[in-house]
């Protein structure tokens, strides 16, 4: 997938992916949470971990149809707060037109996941 230093790429279907993102406060360790609750995933394989960036694959139930899923850290340090910072998270189907909420669905369950840790 496309990161640019502004973040994750674009969403070009608003039918079948999602990029949200989120300011939040102790970047680094909601990013590890957030990653370790990605890879708790049913049928999600790793593809790329990173100090910033984490990248993997979730398949369907059923049809194992593949999406894409990506967590970007964009550190946005200040001097009043070192640990503030903004983290993207992007879900995108690689197949068909629409996923019907599926990748909207999986983006909001770990950002409330992570809010309930």
């Amino acid at each position: 997938m496309f990161q640019s230093i502004q973040g994750l790429a674009p969403i070009t279907n608003p039918l079948n992916s999602v990029l949200i993102e989120k300011e939040l406060v102790n970047i680094d360790q909601k990013f590890d949470q957030l990653v370790s609750l990605a890879e708790g995933l049913p049928r999600t394989e790793v593809i790329e971990n990173g100090k910033n960036y984490w990248r993997g694959i979730c398949r369907s139930l059923i049809f194992r149809f593949p999406d894409d899923l990506e967590i970007l850290k964009l550190e946005r340090r200040s001097l009043v707060n070192r640990s503030k910072g903004i983290i993207q998270i992007r879900s995108a189907a690689r197949l068909g037109q629409s996923d019907l909420g599926v990748n909207l669905r999986r983006v909001e369950y770990l950002f409330n996941q992570l809010e309930n840790l």
